[in-house]
């Protein structure tokens, strides 16, 4: 008699598993996350992983001293990887699709293949497609191989034959095992062919780049524990529709978590933009009401950006409130700040603000310039033109001290801005010899304004 198959239901969001179906994961709380897998009963043959036992030696005797990245020749790229790609690693990159992914994954196979063996592993797009894609980036790589497969065990075994340097797999949802019986891209098929490339890694010290796609909420799809796997996780940030894109780095076992990139999206790929501050300020109006530039620390790299703020008459009964680029709470608890201590009402207003160039800001310092672009549409006077604001607001009004104001305002400086709005406790670490700028330390919001607006 046939065994019967068995079934479990597991949590897309949390990797938790079930013997039956609920319409909530009792493990973190999502609603209709489970989906059904088929259960592997055991009965299938040996993987085709690896069969090398690996032997504990002394951690004195492990040797570092040659240890060497792959540089991929573009900048900001090895910026966010911390320096480079590390062999053995396993780097996982997301992001909506036509963001970007597989463009710069081949414009840094093309540098690689200069002096490296590189594999592309392609699920998606047959090599015909692939060519036409590389023919149009320019990317001719002396040492670039492409493979069209999706069988995880003949993946590894051309890995295992070949030996090449740098290892990329585009992507992973569409990659299976045959010896698991479920279809391409569940999770179940996600996370092992994921941990069967791992352990490869780690075992032939050959990196591989992997891509995964993202869901509808921007998560990758697939389980939470798939990001716990990969040594490092890259996101591609932006709108597809416009030119720039951010590369940023939310875990990274070898380098900053904090780290972005900037890139422009042209007809002939991804060009790295240098100096991020000095586009996304581009094209900003003078005299204008409602807009306040800040500076916020990404990583080790200062960022100028513009924040734009509206406060207009509602013509409903609940004001509307939208952000984009700035977290929609801080914005709802900034408002309630500006009503209860420093005496700007927007009760009765609808009230947006946007930040510009597609950039997302999620560092306290930037409570300052968002509050400030408010009054200023509220009031309808503009700020100056050549200052810039940051800091943290409390819940009492006050303007709390933030980190790194130093580099913030030498890279205002070099960028031409006369006068600097700080946190007034800041003022005692500061240095501002030689630096070019009016610093003016502030504490409360009405100050602020005020100094910004002379």
């Amino acid at each position: 008699m046939a065994q019967k198959i068995k079934s479990i239901y597991v949590c897309n969001n949390c990797g938790c598993e079930f013997p039956k179906w609920y319409g909530k994961c009792t493990n973190c709380g999502e609603w209709n996350t489970l989906n059904e897998e088929v259960k592997n009963n055991g009965n299938s043959s040996k993987s085709k992983i690896s069969t090398n036992k690996s032997i504990p030696i002394l951690i004195n005797d492990i040797n570092t001293e040659n240890e060497e990245r792959y540089y991929t020749g573009i900048k900001e790229f090895d910026r966010v990887l911390g320096g480079g790609i590390v062999k053995g690693s396993l780097v996982l990159i997301g992001g909506d699709p036509g963001i970007g992914k597989s463009t710069i994954l081949l414009q840094v196979c093309d540098y690689l293949s200069k002096n490296l063996n590189i594999l592309y592993v392609s699920g998606e797009e047959s090599k015909r497609q692939l060519k036409l894609r590389a023919s149009r980036l320019g990317v001719f790589g002396e040492n670039l191989y492409i493979m069209t497969e999706t069988n995880i065990s003949y993946i590894l075994d051309e890995i295992n034959a070949s030996k090449p340097h740098v290892v990329v797999i585009d992507s992973i949802q569409t990659i299976s095992s045959p010896e698991i019986n479920s279809s391409p891209g569940t999770i179940t098929q996600v996370k092992e062919c994921t941990n069967a490339l791992a352990r490869l890694a780690k075992m032939t010290d050959i990196p591989i780049i992997i891509v995964g796609h993202v869901n509808k909420d921007g998560a990758i799809a697939g389980p939470k524990v798939l990001e716990h796997m990969v040594d490092a996780v890259i996101y591609f940030e932006g709108d597809k529709h416009m030119s720039y894109r951010i590369l940023r780095s939310i875990k990274n076992r070898y380098g900053s978590t904090n780290e972005i990139g900037v890139f422009q999206m042209l007809d002939t790929g991804l060009k790295e933009v240098e100096n991020p501050s000095l586009m996304l300020l581009s094209g900003r109006l003078k005299n204008v009401s409602g807009t306040c530039v800040t500076c916020v620390m990404e990583g080790s790299r200062p960022i100028m950006a513009e924040i734009q703020g509206l406060a207009t008459s509602s013509g409903f009964g609940n004001p509307r409130r939208m952000s984009t680029g700035f977290d929609y709470n801080r914005v709802s608890l900034l408002i309630a700040v500006l009503e209860k201590r420093a005496g700007y009402f927007f009760s009765n207003l609808d009230i947006y603000i946007n930040v510009v160039g597609g950039m997302k800001l999620d560092e306290p310092s930037a409570d300052l310039a968002v509050a400030v672009s408010l009054i200023s549409s509220l009031k309808d006077v503009p700020i100056h033109e050549n200052s810039l604001a940051f800091g943290e607001i409390g819940l009492s009004g006050e303007i709390r001290s933030v980190s790194r104001v130093q580099e913030r305002i030498s890279e205002a400086s070099r960028l031409g801005f006369s006068r600097c709005i700080v946190p007034y406790y800041n003022l005692e670490s500061l240095n501002t010899n030689n630096i070019g700028l009016e610093v003016i330390g502030v504490k409360n919001i009405r100050q602020a304004f005020e100094a910004l607006s002379n």
